[in-house]
């Protein structure tokens, strides 16, 4: 099953932190806040107003409380609005 956003929507994934330092120093994994990094999977068409200018691979930085939250297949992604958006890291 496939989940395909529609409009200006567009589907993140949890971008992974690192679980070490540069150093080589292990992170604890208990407590961690999870970071506001996330991957486009895939977008959505858009709008008439709205041109997509993200694409499928970009990390994106996102508000922590925005979104809505879907799990499929036991993998968890965020649907967002590309205005929700705030940044992409290069």
């Amino acid at each position: 099953m496939t989940l395909k956003p529609m409009s200006d929507n567009v589907l993140l994934k949890q971008h992974e932190a690192s679980e070490t330092t540069v150093g080589g120093i292990i992170l604890a994994t208990t407590n961690k806040e999870k970071p506001a990094i996330y991957e486009v999977v895939s977008v959505g068409p858009g709008k008439k107003d709205v041109t997509m200018t993200v694409k499928a691979g970009d990390k994106v930085v996102v508000s922590k409380f925005v979104g809505t939250d879907v799990t499929l297949d036991k993998v968890d992604y965020k649907f967002v609005k590309q205005d929700d958006i705030l940044a992409i890291v290069e």
